[in-house]
């Protein structure tokens, strides 16, 4: 089982568009900083006893990442210090950042951490037949329609999408 940092915005994306399982039928262990679930997913109501039902690990950070995440602070003076958490842990365990937010992810490119958003997430559950054609579909219109709004996703990659399941 593949380990993934998770921030809170691509939580916050299938929350809206009700399909919070989803992610958790990749074969991934989403971990999340202890603090941060605690002071992070706070709305909607709900949204973290959900995710740790469905498997959200709530992780401590080691000196390392810590010491990581300071660093951070001064170089990528736009991150929230969970923001700069999720990226010190993704970077010091080698695996997967799951953001969506511009500037984290700037940072994890900058920083040689592979990362996945929203989107990513729902294309590697339709490729690898997680979903079908039909709730993939229904995602991505359910997307587009709270885009701008809670969701912050690029129109472009939300059209380029549902033009392909024409």
């Amino acid at each position: 089982m593949e380990f993934v940092s998770s921030d809170t915005n691509v939580w916050i994306d299938f929350s809206v568009i009700q399909r919070i399982a989803l992610p958790f039928k990749l074969p991934y262990t989403y971990i999340m900083n202890k603090d941060a679930i605690k002071d992070e997913l706070l709305s909607p109501v709900g949204l973290t006893d959900a995710l740790l039902l469905y498997g959200l690990v709530g992780v401590d950070i080691t000196i390392d990442e810590f010491e990581l995440a300071e660093t951070f602070g001064e170089k990528y003076i736009k991150l929230s210090v969970y923001d700069r958490v999720a990226l010190s842990i993704a970077k010091n365990r080698r695996i997967l950042l799951m953001t969506g937010d511009g500037a984290l992810r700037k940072a994890a490119v900058a920083e040689g951490v592979t990362l996945v958003g929203t989107l990513g997430v729902l294309d590697q559950l339709y490729d690898g037949r997680f979903i079908d054609g039909n709730e993939y579909r229904f995602c991505l219109l359910e997307l587009q329609k709270h885009n701008g709004q809670k969701v912050r996703l690029p129109k472009s990659e939300l059209s380029v999408r549902l033009q392909r399941l024409r």
